[in-house]
């Protein structure tokens, strides 16, 4: 086609959203943003409408839609408002937009991703949550539709670069003996066990090379952000969960590695900088300049590399056991996590019953064959419920806050 590619960012005002304007700023004639999503963030969805001038702009949150829609009318802007889960499928499946950027946090990003896929789109997927609730049925769909699912998480991006030129996500690439996943291991990665159950939210989100949303820097700390690149991993890449190898790399400069049966490893490495991964997906199979600054070896001087420590780092292994489980169980899992991290944030949970919260739910909710998209939301809707429960109750063993 002739032109600027179309461009649909769900999630602009996140972390992943924001630093994928700062790409796109470089190449105005190459992309045209046609549609931005966020939840309640109106002064900076404005902003971006007022440079941007998308066809659309959805906030999740009604009011704060009816806020953004008064203050563009009274600019004089052509943006057309949307909101809830209805505006976000309209974004995701925007038929000025080639490109959908997958940015929103969480199970709530599942539906609106599904539809770019169903659309046909290219699919940036920044957001892991659609493949751990429910790989089969993504993957199924993007066969079925012929999007092109391309990752932005920088472990999954590093694996993809370092598979074969021809090679598309969802398949297995022969020769693979297994994939080496990389992990920074958080700010807690030498903090004892029996001090981390005082942790709090401020130190969680402390990630010290990355600069992540809160949800996301929680789960880092916790290893469980891993534990879910791991099942997201699986789906994409055609493994087990027994052909990836965690490896600790406090550096953060290999984002990943496929090691080939012929001995070979082939390692990606960079700054750690979301702007690369975003940059090499928005151009693939070119390359363009992301604005992040080039490596210097000289100055890294050493890598370092060891095993994850899974008794103080459950939710590795609470991942992994879910994955193995299949069906509904990786589903339950992410729900189980989403509502102990959101009690962790807000003080009534801590730190140490995160991964306790998960396990308690696991044992509690049923596994269901993964099939449809009805069964594993159902899965979803009691996990979340079993687990506000469980934090709810009288149970201190979990770590309530009392």
């Amino acid at each position: 086609m002739t032109g600027p590619l179309g461009i649909t960012i769900l999630g602009s005002t996140g972390t992943i959203g924001r630093n994928t304007l700062d790409v796109l700023d470089r190449y105005p004639d190459r992309y045209r943003v046609m549609a931005l999503t966020a939840h309640r963030q109106v002064d900076e969805m404005y902003d971006q409408c007022v440079r941007y001038t998308p066809q659309l702009a959805v906030m999740r949150d009604e009011i704060a839609a009816e806020q953004l829609s008064s203050r563009l009318r009274a600019i004089g802007s052509s943006t057309t408002v949307r909101t809830g889960l209805e505006g976000l499928i309209v974004a995701a499946s925007h038929e000025s937009s080639q490109i959908v950027m997958a940015a929103i946090v969480g199970a709530a990003g599942l539906l609106p991703t599904l539809q770019a896929v169903r659309s046909g789109k290219r699919v940036l997927l920044a957001n892991k949550e659609p493949l751990v609730m429910c790989g089969h049925i993504f993957i199924e769909e993007a066969r079925k539709s012929g999007a092109t699912l391309l990752p932005i998480d920088s472990e999954h991006n590093a694996i993809f670069q370092c598979m074969p030129s021809d090679y598309k996500t969802g398949t297995r690439a022969e020769g693979v003996r297994r994939i080496l996943l990389t992990c920074s291991g958080g700010p807690f990665l030498n903090t004892i066990e029996s001090e981390l159950q005082g942790v709090t939210p401020e130190q969680a989100c402390a990630h010290p090379n990355w600069n992540m949303g809160r949800k996301i820097s929680v789960d880092s700390a916790t290893l469980m952000n891993k534990g879910l690149e791991l099942i997201e991993a699986c789906w994409l890449f055609g493994v087990d969960p027994g052909e990836i190898s965690v490896v600790v790399h406090p550096q953060s400069v290999i984002h990943s590695m496929v090691d080939y049966v012929d001995g070979s490893v082939l390692a990606q490495m960079g700054n750690p900088d979301m702007r690369t991964p975003i940059a090499h997906a928005l151009a693939w199979p070119n390359r363009i300049d992301s604005g992040v600054v080039a490596l210097d070896l000289l100055k890294v001087s050493r890598l370092d590399f060891q095993e994850p420590d899974y008794k103080r780092f459950p939710c590795l292994t609470l991942a992994s056991q879910a994955m193995e489980k299949g069906g509904t169980a990786p589903a339950i899992l992410n729900a189980a996590n989403e509502v102990a991290v959101e009690a962790f944030l807000e003080g009534r949970l801590e730190f140490t019953g995160i991964p306790r919260v998960v396990q308690k739910v696991l044992e509690q909710v049923s596994v269901q064959i993964a099939d449809d998209l009805r069964t594993v939301l159902e899965s979803d809707k009691q996990a979340r419920r079993v687990a506000e429960q469980i934090i709810h109750g009288q149970d201190t063993k979990v770590g309530i806050v009392h």
